[in-house]
C-alpha cells in the first residue's frame, strides 16, 4: 500500500505543477534526463524535459486564469515494485489532455522518464 501512496503523491505532484505551472514542483517529478512524446497528423514530436519545463514557465497557469482543477487517475500499471505507467486526463485552460506517464523509483524517488500526451479535446469560450 506504501508504494502505491507514494506514487499517487508524485501524480498528485505533476497535477499541482501542471495547474499552477510551477516548473520547481515538476522538476521534483520528471527526472532531467526525461523526454515528452506527441504525434499529431503523423509527425512526431519529442522534446527533452528542460525545452518543455521553460514552455510551461512561460505560460498562463489554469490556476492564474480562474479555471478549477480538473484531473483524473485513468489507469495504473505496475510493472515492478519500481516501475509503473499511469494513465490520466487532465484539463490545462481550454484543452483536455490525456498523458501516460512512465515512472520509476530510484534515488530520488518516483520521477517520470517519459510523458506521452494527446490532446484529447478543446473546450469552447
Amino acid at each position: 500500500m506504501r508504494r502505491t501512496e507514494e506514487l499517487h503523491h508524485a501524480v498528485d505532484i505533476y497535477f499541482r505543477g501542471i495547474y499552477t505551472c510551477d516548473v520547481t514542483l515538476l522538476d521534483q517529478v520528471f527526472h532531467p534526463a526525461s523526454s515528452l512524446f506527441d504525434v499529431d497528423e503523423g509527425v512526431v514530436t519529442v522534446d527533452p524535459y528542460p525545452v518543455w519545463r521553460e514552455v510551461v514557465a512561460n505560460r498562463a497557469s489554469p490556476a492564474s486564469s480562474g479555471h478549477e482543477r480538473t484531473e483524473q487517475v485513468l489507469n495504473v500499471d505496475w510493472l515492478s515494485d519500481d516501475a509503473a505507467v499511469v494513465r490520466l486526463r487532465l484539463r490545462a485552460i481550454d484543452s483536455i489532455f490525456v498523458d501516460q506517464l512512465s515512472f520509476v523509483d530510484g534515488a530520488d524517488g518516483w520521477q517520470i522518464v517519459a510523458k506521452v500526451w494527446h490532446l484529447e479535446s478543446t473546450l469552447s469560450a
